[in-house]
């Protein structure tokens, strides 16, 4: 099989599988399938086969929204299949985590014929009698060798490999030994089960691989009823022929096995186990993104050394943590669709990620004001007692999503980079003297400020004017530059927020070899006490926000309680990364 195809975004850069598909939808090359029972088949189907063996990351999210979304924008299906082909590190836990990861990122395995959720152990009885047929037919044997004989007769990159003895071991013994191994007569690792192709391949996965091994451990859902366990390169074009996928989609480091691939379903389908068109597999960069890290083991190594809290700590790339940060399914989806899908690798910038929740973010997320790092302000003309009720949109273009209200009082709460004694060229906020207006409130103008012993700021003290409020007439005939955010200090909910930041400061903080964990950022979480307007104390987990002035934040969805958010900072409005 030919492998031109592959080559195909040459020219159509980003969009080199939808070309493949479309190209493949107008020849009607999958057009007539059918099921065993005569169903008709759609056109395109793709899968998604993650190992239940860890949580999943922004790369998974990737080739997440790439299948299922293929699928969908061309009324095919996708299915989700689980390759639990290796039960000493696959658990329950970890299928549901991703059965949920993806429904949270908004796709589905169910369409109108059914619910297409598999896994590879449904298919163990079927690989197994392929596995038979293969040993009968001549193109594999049992290989008796220790892992130390395989590896040194298997050659390197610049010498070939050698015959095992045991190559052309007659086909009845090696079935002899292949169901006395299913049987459980010998020990893990005793014999493996190889395919006859060419010990002498300039393509390593071309070495008669092994596509059966021996392995007494307890499976998550088949239990003990196996102790011999298929390879993964063997498990993947049978499942793909089983479902009758047509694009099979993956990363790169697949490549030099799509050879294998093509030869394994040619023979099995020379058995009469599978109909053509067969499945083809295509292969694409996978997403690489700065300032982060995806390996599964440095991952775990993160979180069991403490250094975050956890798998779903939300300075993590896992979906759990991501979703926990307060990123949203939508984002991700667009920041996916934004980075394009080529065969080329290279590294998509942080910011891009951000960018992509601020867009999602913005035109949805009300708005409130939160003060993080509060100084007393009081208004000493302001009747004490007094409390004048204000008003502001919950989303400045959207009106119809109305208002929210909160109140003015004599003693508030603003942030203390709004005051200053010296100010700088160009600041235009509270110094003695100057004039400023309390957002959707009055203009004030600063008289003076409390020290403590040690000459530090603790209050600012000002003066008010009474027809000066905004949305009244009066309220034009102050020209002031500045414009400050404030919450009432005896109204306002005080609650913990915790300001988080990329988990790195150097943009590929594994490469090369470097210890990751020297480029760790010790700013990366910064957990404050801050003073929220009073109807946030209605906020729900999950739910998102702008907070005027600083950025997107979302409550907790594991700390808050009724009553008692807890925030995290989503996103700063801004990129200020380095700056």
């Amino acid at each position: 099989m030919t492998d031109t195809k592959n080559t195909a975004d040459a020219t159509a850069g980003s969009n080199f599988l939808r070309g493949i598909i479309e190209a493949d939808l107008a020849s009607g090359k999958h057009a007539s399938r059918t099921t065993v029972n005569g169903t008709p088949l759609p056109p395109v189907v793709t899968r998604f086969p993650p190992e239940p063996n860890g949580y999943l990351h922004i790369g998974h999210a990737k080739s997440i929204c790439l299948n299922f979304g293929l699928a969908r924008d061309y009324g095919g299906r996708c299915t989700m299949r689980f390759d639990d082909t290796n039960p000493t590190k696959e658990e329950q836990e970890y299928v549901d985590g991703i059965l949920d990861a993806v429904k949270w990122l908004g796709f589905d395995w169910k369409d109108q014929s059914g619910e297409h959720l598999y896994f590879a152990s449904d298919y163990f009885p079927q690989m197994y009698h392929m596995a038979e047929y293969l040993i009968q037919s001549g193109h594999a044997y049992v290989d008796s060798q220790s892992a130390e004989q395989m590896a040194a007769n298997r050659g390197s990159f610049s010498e070939p490999g050698k015959n095992s003895p045991y190559r052309d071991r007659p086909a009845q013994e090696s079935l002899d030994l292949f169901r006395r191994m299913k049987a459980g007569e010998f020990k893990d690792g005793e014999h493996i089960v190889r395919v006859k192709i060419d010990m002498a391949s300039p393509n390593m996965n071309l070495r008669d691989p092994a596509i059966y091994r021996i392995r007494h451990a307890h499976h998550h859902r088949t239990g003990d009823e196996w102790c011999i366990y298929p390879m993964y390169d063997y498990a993947h074009p049978i499942e793909d022929a089983i479902e009758h996928v047509t694009h099979s989609v993956c990363t790169l480091e697949f490549q030099d096995h799509r050879p294998f691939y093509d030869w394994l379903l040619e023979r099995l389908t020379e058995g009469g186990f599978f109909k053509r068109p067969l499945p083809y597999q295509y292969e694409f960069a996978r997403l690489n993104v700065t300032y982060v890290i995806t390996s599964k083991r440095k991952l775990r190594q993160l979180v069991e050394e403490n250094i975050v809290d956890g798998w779903d700590d939300p300075r993590m790339p896992t979906i759990v943590g991501i979703r926990r940060r307060g990123f949203t399914p939508e984002s991700l989806q667009l920041f996916c669709d934004r980075t394009g899908t080529t065969k080329s690798d290279g590294w998509t910038d942080y910011g891009m990620l951000e960018a992509a929740v601020r867009d999602d973010l913005d035109p949805k997320a009300p708005r409130a004001t939160a003060v993080l790092r509060p100084l007393r302000l009081v208004i000493d003309n302001f009747p004490e007692g007094l409390s004048e009720e204000c008003s502001a949109p919950v989303h400045p273009h959207h009106p119809e999503r109305g208002h929210r209200h909160f109140p003015i009082t004599k003693e508030l709460w603003i942030e203390e980079e709004d005051f200053t004694e010296t100010p700088p060229k160009g600041y235009f906020r509270l110094y003695p003297g100057n004039k400023v207006r309390l957002r959707y409130g009055y203009v004030v103008e600063c008289t003076g400020c409390d020290k403590d012993e040690h000459g530090r700021v603790i209050a600012v003290h000002c003066n008010y004017f009474a027809d000066s409020r905004s949305g009244t007439p009066g309220a034009d005939n102050y020209k002031v530059k500045g414009n400050i955010h404030w919450v009432s200090a005896s109204h306002a909910l005080e609650a913990e927020v915790r300001l988080y930041d990329r988990l790195f400061t150097d943009p590929q903080p594994d490469a090369g070899g470097k210890d990751f964990k020297l480029a760790l950022n010790p700013k990366s979480k910064e957990v404050i006490t801050a003073y929220l307007e009073q109807g946030m104390r209605a906020a729900l987990p999950d739910e998102k926000f702008q907070f005027e002035r600083h950025g997107y934040f979302v409550a907790d969805r594991v700390d808050s309680t009724p009553g008692k958010p807890v925030f995290n900072r989503v996103v700063t409005l801004k990129d200020s990364w380095g700056k």
